[in-house]
């Protein structure tokens, strides 16, 4: 095993230990993975991301094929199509996180943008949210579903489900969904507010200054 492997196989423990004992993550749900040079790693079935173990950690080839360690998330689909079609990730955390999800449960929510761009964090690190239709757990057409826009996204929300997040490393793939997390937090205590969202302009601003929206960098 690389020193490489092994850095990223302890890194996820830790960001997943972090995920939950913040409240991000309850039960055995949510998931995390990163890309090596040679496949990638994700956490196992049915596994508590508080109780990880980095020796337990499901390998899987390039071809996604499980290789070595315990059986892989049955959502491991859901990041094989978000690799596929982001080159650049080399991580990714799906999460059943409250705030995000109770967004996801909403009905009449732009399914081009679900979650306002509220504030400027939200805007550089996540960008526009698409909303997923719907499918029930392990529906392969989900896959399919969320290609279609993590080509032009770093992050999609699941209908009913929760948010699946795209990161150029682990590091900004868990800020990413912290930050996407906390939008959706201020989103439900505005709903009845008056409130000021980012204008085209301010979003061009913040393109020119910072580079374009995402988590990919």
């Amino acid at each position: 095993m690389s020193p490489a492997e092994i850095e990223a196989r302890d890194a996820i423990c830790r960001a997943a230990l972090s995920l939950f004992d913040r409240g991000l993550t309850a039960g055995s749900s949510g998931n995390v993975s990163v890309r090596l040079d040679d496949g990638w790693l994700i956490t196992p079935t049915n596994s508590s991301l508080g109780r990880l173990d980095p020796a337990r950690l499901s390998r899987l080839d390039a071809s996604g094929r499980h290789v070595s360690g315990d059986p892989p998330s049955k959502e491991v689909f859901l990041h094989e199509a978000m690799y596929a079609e982001r080159p650049r990730s080399r991580a990714i955390v799906h999460l059943h996180s409250t705030y995000a999800a109770a967004v996801s449960c909403m009905d009449g929510l732009d399914c081009d943008s679900c979650i306002p761009p509220l504030t400027p964090y939200f805007a550089m690190k996540i960008g526009r949210l698409p909303l997923v239709p719907y499918h029930r757990p392990g529906d392969r057409r989900l896959a399919e579903a969320i290609r279609a826009r993590a080509c032009r996204h770093c992050a999609v929300l699941l209908a009913n489900h929760g948010p699946v997040v795209a990161g150029a490393s682990l590091e900004a793939a868990v800020n990413a969904a912290e930050e996407l997390e906390e939008t959706a937090k201020l989103f439900l205590l505005l709903r009845a507010v008056p409130t000021r969202v980012l204008g085209d302009a301010d979003l061009a601003e913040l393109d020119a200054t910072f580079g374009p929206a995402g988590a990919d960098g």
